[in-house]
């Protein structure tokens, strides 16, 4: 049983003011391993006062001591990622599988700010102006709890980089993740304030950030319901605010792909991350005239994807974070057959072979039509819907038929005719006959996905205000 007492402000970890407790569940067991000592509203205002005070000395520093600050930050989180992949399999589920890249991405997201803060110019020319790039204060860092560490550290790389302070609050569901890499983060001897890190509820710590006057930023990670509460709370002193909200991926197969190759990447975008994964391509779309033959395929493929113990190699489908999130993808299952879709793999209850956990069936539908709640919701488990279209310009219309639009995926044997449709989709990111990421690339949504950018330079510049100076000759 770990017992999580401390939060960190002003360079310290301190006893939070809040006094409620929250159990952690080990999700594959259902069994309480850790509890929790909630911040409260008290604790996020001496975070952001402790920001505050080191803002100034901090935006001064050069390029450089950043640079250097990060390269520090990058070298301790990597040093605590055999304890923190072990954190991720045990407090998220998450299968060995996923958790590797999970914990190295930590770090990685560290060292990718210092390629760009590298050849960043901070200053450049408009005409017989200056332009200069200045940060905008002190940021307030939100995360969710489907990848902790990732979010923590990519936040807050591009806030330091950009030469603001931070007050990060990570979800209370991670606490075990989130103390590995506030004790990582405060070995790599940072200034006081620089950054802080208070857990606790969005109701109560989440909403002093997003309402304090003295916090310039928001980032924010989550749904969109609780993003658009985020932002009619900042709109009060006008906050620049980022948010990465929900999705509904469709993954685009076109008539000429070869459904041994595409099969299983549609399966990987749909399941990845045991389908709580805000880019997971859950709208499979497939030509009406190969439907029969795509769904053959998809059966066979389900068939071999394990879902169970998050600790054997061999699964690729981890327990649901929480009950409450195991009843929610349930409920979508239910409904999923309530709408009229057809049941072609999974369905409702544990994965055969599991006789506890929050686990569930890797699930597809097809017969979904794109009015379907299974279809328009996010459900944020391994559950599928395979949708069939006419033509290309009946695809693109239903991948476009949707008030999300964070990822997308093209997959089909002419490239040229692929990289076309993609142009088409109304998408922050487009994948193109690949799952691969691009850490360099900008992240973040069209519609209800949200607003602004994350990674590369689009991402460092959303804590950064341009000034212009203009000067006699």
């Amino acid at each position: 049983m770990q017992i999580i007492d401390k939060v960190y402000i002003d360079g310290a970890f301190v006893t939070p003011h809040g006094d409620e407790s929250f159990d952690l569940f080990n999700p594959a067991t259902e069994k309480v391993i850790g509890r929790v000592r909630l911040a409260d509203a008290q604790d996020a205002r001496d975070a952001i006062a402790a920001a505050k005070r080191a803002f100034p000395a901090f935006s001064r520093t050069s390029k450089r001591e950043r640079i250097e600050m990060l390269k520090r930050m990058h070298a301790a989180v990597l040093a605590r990622e055999n304890d923190l992949l072990d954190a991720i399999v045990e407090e998220y589920g998450a299968p060995v599988s996923r958790a590797g890249w999970m914990a190295r991405h930590a770090s990685d997201v560290l060292l990718e700010a210092v390629k760009v803060l590298e050849s960043y110019a901070f200053t450049r020319p408009a005409g017989t102006a200056e332009v200069v790039m200045q940060p905008l204060g002190v940021a307030g860092l939100i995360t969710p709890w489907n990848n902790d560490a990732g979010f923590i550290c990519g936040k807050l790389a591009a806030a330091l980089a950009a030469g603001c302070t931070a007050v990060i609050k990570p979800s209370e569901m991670s606490a075990i993740q989130t103390r590995i890499v506030t004790e990582a983060l405060h070995a790599a001897d940072l200034p006081r304030g620089v950054f802080n890190i208070v857990t606790g509820r969005g109701e109560t710590v989440g909403a002093e950030i997003s309402a304090h006057p003295d916090v310039a930023k928001i980032s924010f990670t989550g749904s969109t319901a609780v993003g658009k509460t985020i932002l009619r709370t900042a709109a009060e002193s006008l906050k620049r605010v980022t948010l990465e909200l929900g999705g509904k991926s469709p993954f685009v197969v076109l008539d000429d792909a070869n459904f041994d190759d595409v099969v299983p990447m549609a399966l990987g975008a749909g399941f990845m991350n045991s389908g709580q994964a805000c880019i997971a391509g859950t709208r499979i779309l497939v030509p009406q005239h190969r439907l029969a033959e795509f769904e053959a395929r998809v059966r066979e493929e389900v068939a071999r994807t394990q879902a169970g113990n998050p600790r054997d190699p061999q699964t690729a489908i981890g327990p649901m974070v929480s009950r409450k999130q195991w009843e929610r993808v349930q409920g979508y299952i239910r409904i999923g057959s309530d709408e009229g879709a057809r049941l072609i793999a999974g369905g409702e209850g544990l994965p055969e072979g599991v006789n506890g956990g929050w686990f569930v069936q890797p699930t597809v539908f097809s017969d979904v039509s794109n009015d379907m709640r299974i279809a328009r919701e996010e459900i944020f488990g391994p559950v599928l819907s395979i949708i069939a279209y006419r033509d290309t310009e009946d695809a693109i219309a239903i991948a476009n038929d949707t008030p999300y639009g964070l990822q997308a995926y093209v997959f089909g044997a002419d490239k040229q005719r692929a990289r076309e449709v993609a142009a088409r989709l109304e998408a922050g990111r487009v994948m193109v006959n690949t799952l691969n990421h691009e850490p360099a690339a900008p992240f973040g949504g069209f519609k209800q996905s949200g607003i602004g950018r994350e990674y590369g330079t689009y991402g460092l510049e959303a804590f950064l205000e341009p000034k212009a100076v203009l000067a006699a000759s």
